[in-house]
C-alpha cells in the first residue's frame, strides 16, 4: 500500500511539474513529498526526476514509470470510489476546460443546473481557446468542438451543431443580398479561420465556397459583434445569435443553405473516469442531445 501511495505522489509531482505545486494539491509539506519521492527512487534503483534550483524534469526512466503509474493510480482511485458513497453522490473538484464562447452561450445554464443536482462537487472551470494538454495538465475533461487531433485521447460525442448565414440589415442594404453560395465570394465574410472556405449544403447538393474578408478573428463572440456592426456575413449556430435575431440586429441570409454540422466532444485522457466526471459527461450528453 505504501508503494501505491508513493506512486500516486510521483504522478502528482510530474503532473504539477514540480514539488511545490504537487504539495499544494496534495495538502502536504514540500519537504515530506520530496523525501517520499527520494525513497521511491532509492527503492527502484533509478533516478526518476532531475532536480535543479529552478525546475524539476522527468528522466527517461521517470517518463516510462509515470505512464505506467498513472494507469495504476487511476484504476486504484476508481475502484476505491466505486465502492464508496461518491458513486451515489459524487464530490470533489471537477476541473473542466471549455471553449470560451460555447461555454458562455450554451453551457453556463447547464453547469448551474448540474451544480444544483450535485452539491458535493466544486468547479474549477478554465475558459480558453487553446487545446489544453489532458495528459500533463490537471483537467478531468475538456469540451472541444470539431474532431480531436490526438488519437490517444478518448472523445465522446455530445452534440452536433449546425450553422447558418447571418448579416445585419444595413450590410445587406449596402452590399446586396446573396442569392447563391457563389455570391459569397463577392462579399465580406467573417471567418474564425485564417484560410477561407465554407462548406454549405441545401440538403441536395454540397458546395465548398471560397470566402474572404478584412477580419480574421479567433473569437465567436467578436465575430457576432462585428456582424451586428455591419462588417459582413457570418456563418454561425442560431443559438449564439438568438438575441440579435430577436432584436433585429441580424437576419438570416439564404435560409435554404446551412453549414456542415460540427460535433461537440467531451475529451478525457482515460476511460477510467471518477463518478464526478462520468456524471458530468452523461448530463451534458442528455441535455445537449
Amino acid at each position: 500500500m505504501e508503494l501505491l501511495n508513493d506512486m500516486a505522489l510521483f504522478v502528482e509531482v510530474v503532473k504539477a511539474k514540480g514539488f511545490r505545486g504537487a504539495a499544494e494539491v496534495l495538502g502536504m509539506p514540500n519537504s515530506t513529498l520530496s523525501r517520499r519521492i527520494s525513497a521511491l527512487e532509492k527503492a527502484i534503483g533509478l533516478r526518476l526526476l532531475h532536480r535543479t534550483t529552478r525546475k524539476v524534469e522527468v528522466t527517461e526512466a521517470g517518463q516510462i514509470y509515470f505512464e505506467r503509474c498513472k494507469r495504476i493510480v487511476d484504476e486504484a482511485r476508481l475502484a476505491h470510489e466505486q465502492l464508496g458513497e461518491m458513486l451515489a453522490q459524487p464530490s470533489g473538484v471537477l476541473r473542466v476546460s471549455f471553449p470560451v464562447d460555447f461555454a458562455v452561450t450554451y453551457l453556463a445554464p447547464l453547469i448551474a443546473e448540474f451544480a444544483g443536482l450535485y452539491p458535493g462537487i466544486t468547479f474549477d472551470l478554465d475558459l480558453t481557446s487553446r487545446r489544453v494538454d489532458l495528459v500533463s495538465e490537471p483537467f478531468d475533461v475538456a469540451i472541444r468542438i470539431g474532431e480531436s487531433q490526438d488519437s490517444q485521447l478518448i472523445a465522446r460525442p455530445l452534440a452536433s451543431l449546425v450553422s447558418y448565414l447571418y448579416a445585419s440589415p444595413h450590410y445587406l442594404e449596402v452590399s446586396g443580398v446573396p442569392g447563391t453560395p457563389n455570391d459569397l465570394e463577392r462579399h465580406q465574410c467573417l471567418n474564425i479561420q485564417k484560410a477561407g472556405a465554407w462548406t454549405l449544403t441545401d440538403g441536395v447538393q454540397t458546395l465548398s465556397v471560397g470566402v474572404g474578408g478584412r477580419f480574421m478573428v479567433n473569437s465567436v463572440g467578436m465575430l457576432r459583434r462585428l456582424a451586428t456592426l455591419d462588417q459582413g456575413i457570418v456563418l454561425m449556430n442560431e443559438e449564439i445569435v438568438a438575441d440579435e435575431l430577436r432584436n433585429g440586429q441580424l437576419r438570416r441570409v439564404m435560409p435554404e443553405w446551412q453549414g456542415k454540422p460540427v460535433t461537440v466532444y467531451a475529451v478525457t485522457e482515460t476511460r477510467l473516469l471518477p463518478a464526478k466526471t462520468q456524471r458530468f459527461i452523461e448530463f451534458l450528453r442528455a441535455r445537449l442531445a
